[in-house]
């Protein structure tokens, strides 16, 4: 029995509901895909000692005895990688409170003993930010000036030139610093989600504020042109973090919906290739392994500076970088109001391409019918 915080780890009956949370690396959910323990060791496998690493929430040794659990795939990869994939299968029994504990010592932390490298980036300065065909549509509001700046690639995906190249140099070189700064503190990095084993969330080193401010003011305009029937006109919370991918870092992500009902995409550089993303259509829970249609179906090349808008719910995912390094500034915007009027929804044809394809459908047979009377 292994003792954890106020309560206690049962191995047996941890390993086997470990065993159970398995996602087929292809499938669809709001979170990603980890992988499925094994439920006997692999004979003959040294597992890696996790002893020296520092802050592991969990005794070291169980990550080593859950490491020979692993499919036989995973066993050649890196220490650290490793660890990366136990935890997130850890991170499924963590209790919320305890979840929650943690997270608010980790922020209290940050905010007490690091210091930022821009400070200027931790407020927001539009003239010196954004480009001026951004904001110069914002500044207008209406909907003919927003649709204006915007290239709509294929339904419900949306680009435009939106950052300065100083604000995206700040940006990659506070992030590096708060790394850097994290390394010599021993501070162990909470990413921004299951599916990134690389980056930082930006609300949690003190730029929450910003980001709203950027939410509200900037993109919610757009939102309400764009989203309407997603949410876009209530976004009230978001979730902002910056997410790095590079030949020795995570290389690509997998398909996959966002928890947000519009996520705003930025790169903001650094030299790359490969790394496209790609996108197949917007689904509610029920289609959302459904196939896409022809013109659903849109793979995108990253610009530095520019910024893709899309539905939270729009199926994607990103190819394997083939070179370089890339890093993108994410904002997951939320809508309570939206969020808990869903739950009282059965017909999601306003925004699902399946549901709508089904309702047409059945349009289509009753007037048949009717014909023939």
């Amino acid at each position: 029995m292994l003792l954890h915080g106020e309560g206690f780890l049962h191995w047996p009956m941890l390993m086997g509901n470990l065993q159970g949370a398995q996602v087929a690396r292809s499938s669809l959910e709001e979170g990603v895909p980890v992988p499925r323990l094994q439920k006997t060791p692999h004979a003959g496998h040294r597992p890696e000692s996790y002893e020296d690493m520092e802050d592991l929430e969990y005794p070291a040794t169980l990550y080593s005895v859950m490491e020979q659990h692993l499919p036989s795939h995973c066993l050649g990869a890196s220490r650290e990688k490793k660890l990366a994939m136990l935890e997130r299968i850890l991170a499924k029994y963590r209790p919320n409170g305890e979840r929650a504990k943690k997270h608010r010592e980790y922020r209290e932390r940050i905010r007490h003993n690091y210091q930022p490298l821009h400070e200027d980036l931790y407020t927001l300065d539009p003239e010196r930010f954004f480009v001026g065909s951004f904001l110069d549509a914002i500044k207008d509001g209406s909907e003919a000036a927003i649709r204006h700046i915007l290239i709509e690639h294929s339904p419900g995906v949306f680009t435009f030139n939106m950052l300065k190249p100083a604000f995206c140099s700040m940006m990659l070189e506070e992030v590096e610093h708060f790394e850097r700064w994290a390394q010599d503190a021993k501070v162990k990095v909470m990413r921004p989600n299951t599916m990134n084993n690389y980056g930082a969330v930006l609300d949690d080193i003190g730029m929450e504020e910003m980001l709203n401010l950027l939410m509200t003011r900037y993109l919610n305009p757009m939102a309400a042109v764009l989203f309407l029937n997603v949410g876009g006109t209530s976004l009230d919370t978001h979730h902002g973090f910056v997410v790095q991918y590079a030949m020795d870092r995570d290389l690509d992500l997998g398909f996959h919906v966002d928890d947000s009902e519009v996520t705003l995409n930025v790169c903001l550089g650094k030299q790359f290739e490969g790394g496209d993303l790609f996108f197949r259509g917007v689904r509610c829970d029920k289609h959302v392994n459904g196939e896409a249609r022809p013109e659903e179906v849109l793979e995108y090349s990253h610009v530095p500076g520019h910024a893709i808008l899309h539905a939270g719910r729009h199926r994607h995912g990103a190819k394997a970088i083939t070179s370089g390094q890339r890093t993108n500034l994410i904002l997951w915007c939320r809508s309570s109001e939206f969020r808990e009027l869903k739950k009282y929804q059965r017909d999601f044809s306003s925004w699902c391409g399946e549901c709508l394809l089904r309702k047409k459908e059945r349009s289509r047979r009753l007037s048949s019918a009717k014909r023939q009377l």
